[in-house]
């Protein structure tokens, strides 16, 4: 894939991955539709990036404002190429004693599995009109080897490495690559007090710009790499050092 001159979509633009990812873009001389709730963080970053970052406060998990997002893109960026489909909750809690057990799954699988796969399925004829196009999903290590307390956002990530492959296998004849980025935990809001060593967001997006221009199309990030290891040759060790998280 070409490092520059695409435009691309990144939800979650706002911190954390996405914001490292878009910061990243826009240096490469991209231009971003950067998308998140907060509109004064998307307004700091087009200060920044006045005519390559185009702001859109938008919560995904609402499909009124998904919908009025993709009206948007196909009216002023037709050209739309890359789409990142970053944007994810994570709830630690129990099923068994825990409060608003049922909001925390239904929002879990609506932002984390069902919004991207939304976006594909909305956004997939226009990425694959284009000369070249890409789709990059955003699961985690997690959806690999799962932890006891997020057993929704483990699975919804599992969930979105599955269809990622799965698109891949659709889309091989086509213009349009799949991407997907594995990260272990890394240093964000959503991790925040936990005492693990993390990587950051920027080590994340080094790691995976050098995949995404050599069309690699899994990075397995920092640990992740061993975990897979560990699962292949030894999957009971693997289980045993997620399972307390």
């Amino acid at each position: 894939m070409q490092p520059s001159g695409n435009k691309v979509l990144v939800t979650g633009a706002t911190s954390g991955i996405g914001y490292a990812l878009t910061r990243r873009l826009l240096r490469e001389g991209n231009e971003v539709v950067a998308v998140g709730r907060r509109l004064a963080a998307l307004q700091e970053l087009q200060a920044e990036y006045p005519l390559a970052l185009h702001p859109v406060a938008c919560d995904l998990a609402q499909r009124a404002q998904l919908d009025d997002l993709v009206v948007r893109l196909e009216q002023h960026h037709p050209n739309l190429n890359v789409l990142v489909n970053n944007a994810a909750v994570q709830y630690n809690y129990d099923l068994l004693h825990g409060d608003n057990v049922v909001f925390h799954i239904e929002h879990e699988i609506q932002l984390n599995l069902t919004v991207p796969l939304q976006l594909v399925g909305l956004l997939l004829p226009g990425l694959a009109a284009q000369p070249q196009a890409a789709i990059v999903n955003v699961s985690s290590g997690l959806g690999f080897a799962p932890k006891q307390s997020a057993p929704v956002y483990c699975a919804t990530k599992a969930g979105l490495h599955v269809f990622t492959q799965a698109l891949r296998y659709q889309l091989e004849n086509t213009r349009v690559q799949v991407f997907e980025i594995i990260p272990p935990v890394v240093d964000t809001p959503m991790t925040a007090g936990r005492t693990q060593a993390k990587i950051s967001p920027e080590a994340l997006v080094e790691e995976f710009w050098r995949d995404f221009t050599h069309n690699r199309w899994e990075s397995n990030i920092g640990k992740v790499k061993l975990l897979r290891l560990l699962l292949r040759v030894a999957p009971g060790l693997a289980a045993r050092l997620m399972k307390p998280y």
